[in-house]
Formats: C-alpha cells, sequence, structure tokens
C-alpha cells in the first residue's frame, strides 16, 4: 500500500488524536524540545513506532514543506461516499450542510476550505475525481490537520452529484460574480455551497444546475476573492443564518 507523509506539529498531532493507522512517526534526531514531547508522548501512548532521522531525510519527505522536526507516515486517505455525508448529517439531528468544490486545483485552496469547513461544521465535502486537487501531503499542512476531521466525496460526475443532492432536499447556491449579493439569499436549511476553479470559477452546466447563483460584493479594485477566502465568508454566512 502506498504511504504519505504528514509534516509539521499540529498536522502531526491532529491525526495522532485520530483514529488514523499511523505506521510510524519521524522526528528530527536531538530535537526534543516544546511541542516535540507532546508528539513523542502521544505516539508512545498508541505503541507507534517512534524512529529519530537526520534532517536531510526530513527536508527530502517534506519537498520544500516546512515539517519543524517532525513528520508521520500514513495509509492513504480514505475518502467517504455522499451517502455517507448526508447520513452523517441526519445521525446528528443536523440540516446537511456539504460545500461542493468545481475543478479547484490548488491544495493549499483545498486545505484552507477543509480548515475553515471543519469550523463551520461542513458535513462533508465533494470533488471531482478529475482535474482536481485531491487530499495530499500539503492538504495536511494547509488545514493544520483538520482533514482527519472532515468527510471528502470523490465523484466522477458533478452535475450527477447535485441532481442527488437536490433530491434529498438540499438547495444549491453557486458562487458566481453574476450572482444576487450573498446576504440577500436565504441560506437556511439543507444547503450546498458551489465554488469554482479558482481562473475559471464555476462551470457552465454546473451554473445552470444550481438553484441560486450568490455573490460577494467587491467594493475595490480587485475584482473576486480567493476561491478559500470566499469559501470561508460564504460558510459562516450560512452559519449566521442557521444560528443566529
Amino acid at each position: 500500500m502506498e504511504l504519505n507523509y504528514i509534516i509539521g506539529r499540529n498536522p502531526v498531532i491532529e491525526v495522532l488524536k485520530s483514529d488514523k493507522e499511523i505506521e510510524k512517526l519521524l522526528v528530527l534526531r536531538g530535537n526534543l524540545k516544546g511541542s516535540i514531547n507532546k508528539i513523542i508522548g502521544i505516539a508512545k501512548d498508541r505503541n507507534i513506532i517512534i524512529q529519530e532521522v537526520n534532517q536531510n531525510k526530513l527536508d527530502e519527505i517534506a519537498n520544500g514543506g516546512v515539517h519543524q522536526g517532525v513528520a508521520a507516515v500514513i495509509s492513504p486517505f480514505e475518502y467517504s461516499t455522499i451517502q455517507d455525508i448526508i447520513q452523517y448529517a441526519r445521525e446528528k439531528g443536523e440540516s446537511p450542510f456539504v460545500v461542493i468544490l468545481d475543478e479547484l486545483e490548488d491544495p493549499h485552496n483545498l486545505g484552507a476550505i477543509v480548515r475553515t469547513a471543519e469550523g463551520a461544521g461542513v458535513h462533508g465535502i465533494i470533488i471531482p475525481e478529475r482535474r482536481s486537487a485531491s487530499v495530499n501531503q500539503v492538504v495536511y499542512s494547509s488545514s493544520a490537520g483538520a482533514i482527519e476531521h472532515m468527510r471528502v466525496a470523490k465523484v466522477t460526475n458533478i452535475n450527477r452529484t447535485i441532481e442527488y443532492l437536490k433530491e434529498e432536499g438540499l438547495w444549491i447556491y453557486g458562487a458566481d460574480m453574476s450572482g444576487e449579493d450573498y446576504y440577500k439569499s436565504n441560506l437556511k436549511g439543507s444547503v450546498a455551497l458551489v465554488i469554482g476553479n479558482e481562473g475559471k470559477g464555476i462551470s457552465r452546466l454546473v451554473k445552470e444546475n444550481c438553484d441560486v447563483l450568490i455573490k460577494i460584493p467587491m467594493l475595490g479594485q480587485v475584482s473576486s476573492l480567493n476561491a478559500s477566502n470566499a469559501a470561508s465568508v460564504l460558510m459562516y454566512e450560512v452559519v449566521r443564518q442557521n444560528n443566529g
């Protein structure tokens, strides 16, 4: 089985606190200060193999990322199904709250969206199998480990997925500058937010399949926000309207 690496102290702590199977923990030889001791303690409690390695080994694993002297070796991320996400929401007695990412390509953006989504109580994130960022080391790091607490489903066709969600009672809101101001929309109840590609936005067919298009008004010289920033604003508007 292919193995993946999680780097950075916070992401490693989060994965250690989860039920994820961890093959072993790699720590920088002689680097036993601060939160590294906490990480080693948790690993020992879970009977995880701890191996001291040199700087070059961690630099190679990090591939330009910031490892902070620690890496966890884990099995690949386990994706959920759409049905898993809907069932999870209903088992909690909550209206399903889903984020759909239409060909979002930057794993940093995916990780940032996951981090906000976890904090906003999103039940799951849906991504396409092709032309999309997948869960990798960058996503783990940029989500600060929040990916371990988020259900992510990979689907072959976003439009068919939207039709399924509609049948399950969700309203589909697409982020697009041709839409109405987001705070004027009724985002209460079962909601799916669609966030598009960093450059192209939502694809034409997906846009046509949304129930409502919403936008974040831009009052300055910049025409749009970064995808992860826009997603954050819209997710917390859903939170505000459903908990206000």
